[in-house]
């Protein structure tokens, strides 16, 4: 099996090595290939890469190389883990919204679609070449706007799936929590990524006992804090949000912290700065405890399990993954791109049926992918028109002034990035 990771130079990449090299019996790997234009960074984080096989006795061939063509050819699988514009343009999205009093996130608001704007084409164009090169290879899609970009490979006819973090990085949470094994735990996960709750937390599969209650009564406390919302509001709400709801439910709190410190941004990239001089000695062979303060955790699971899943290994029967509506949703339209459990095969993802979901849920979905289908018809076809009508339809941002203001602010900052522009 070759699996080719697009973005291998990433600091992150050895938590996916070291996911390969512990999990090989699920996904017994024989060829990995890791693609970055940036040479300096792949010869670091590829050296560490097979000193990790080595050292945890994974037989699998470590190669690197800067011609997307040659990583791509022949591959099973493509891991797409890619940043354009790098900690740079992070740097501008989580920044210039909050000048006009909006959330500067990276994969949200303003500074989302600024980031799907760069992306999509570029992530496009690395489809059509594995295409052209390996037509039947899947495309697993971990690049933010993860719904965004995953849609545009979907519209394109790729053979496409999204993943997040998330889900995994609850359901490891939550197990914990009840003192259970993290395979007894099935979530019942709804929305669109980086905008899902957990409606129900059950026990042994999708038709197991619903833990929920339970669980919010006797550890709401933690789940809060680690979502830094009040107690009252899980409560009330009786289901758990993502982390990313909060620029959502407290916009205005979020926004004045993050006017008082420094960007995650720029956190990350002195954690990128420290990492790779980590990894230059050449007698590390494991992942630094820096890592886990660097994002993504579970990842490498999450990766390992779909992709033995969809080339028909031992991957689980249900994962919570980023693929078409087609009526799982009846309120959003067939090609949205909902994050929610499926059954994964080499055929692809199922959606699971999923119960009614309440209004106050499905109406900010239905908000969010009205504006996503703005956003990527801005990604396609660009114009400051379409951007701007994407921005106005986006509901942490809503207001004329704003739209317009932060639509010039958009293009200035990107306009390297935007061919159109």
């Amino acid at each position: 099996m070759k699996l080719t990771v697009v973005g291998g130079g990433s600091t992150y990449t050895p938590e996916l090595i070291d996911g390969f090299a512990r999990l090989r019996d699920t996904l017994p790997i024989e060829e990995l290939v890791l693609v970055d234009p940036a040479p300096e960074r792949l010869e670091l984080v590829g050296g560490l890469a097979r000193r990790i096989f080595a050292k945890q006795g994974h037989s699998g061939r470590v190669v690197t190389t800067f011609d997307l063509d040659e990583g791509v050819e022949g591959a099973d699988a493509v891991l797409l883990q890619l940043r354009v514009g790098g900690q740079a343009a992070r740097q501008q999205d989580e920044t210039w919204p909050l000048e006009c009093g909006c959330v500067g996130q990276e994969t949200t608001g303003a500074g989302g679609l600024a980031k799907a704007l760069r992306t999509v084409p570029v992530v496009l164009d690395i489809a059509e070449r594995v295409r052209r090169t390996n037509p039947d290879a899947w495309i697993i899609d971990f690049t933010n706007p993860v719904g965004i970009v995953t849609r545009a490979l979907l519209q394109a006819g790729h053979k496409a799936v999204g993943l997040c973090n998330v889900a995994i990085g609850f359901q490891r949470k939550f197990a914990n929590l009840l003192g259970v094994s993290p395979s007894d735990v099935h979530l019942d996960h709804v929305g669109l990524n980086h905008l899902t709750w957990e409606t129900g937390v059950r026990l042994e599969g999708p038709e197991g006992e619903n833990v929920l209650p339970k669980l919010l009564a006797e550890h709401g406390d933690t789940i809060a804090a680690d979502l830094h919302l009040p107690r009252p509001i899980l409560d009330r709400l009786g289901v758990v949000p993502s982390y990313y709801l909060r620029y959502y439910y407290a916009h205005d709190e979020v926004v004045r912290e993050l006017r008082t410190k420094p960007s995650r941004a720029a956190e990350v990239a002195e954690m990128e700065r420290e990492l790779l001089k980590t990894y230059a000695d050449p007698e590390l062979d494991e992942k630094p405890a820096l890592l886990a303060k660097r994002g993504g955790a579970y990842y490498s699971e999450a990766a390992v399990d779909l992709a033995a899943s969809l080339l028909g290994g031992g991957g689980s029967p249900y994962q919570v993954v980023n693929a078409y509506n087609r009526g799982t949703l009846p309120f959003l339209p067939d090609d949205a791109v909902i994050e929610v459990q499926a059954a994964v095969g080499p055929k692809g993802p199922t959606p699971l049926p999923v119960p009614a979901v309440d209004p106050l849920y499905a109406g900010l979905m239905a908000n969010v992918t009205a504006y996503e289908d703005l956003a990527l018809e801005a990604a396609l076809r660009g114009g400051r028109d379409r951007v701007f009508r994407a921005l106005l339809a986006h509901p942490l941002i809503g207001q004329y002034e704003y739209a317009d203001a932060l639509t010039d602010k958009l293009i200035a900052h990107n306009r390297e990035h935007l061919a159109w522009a």
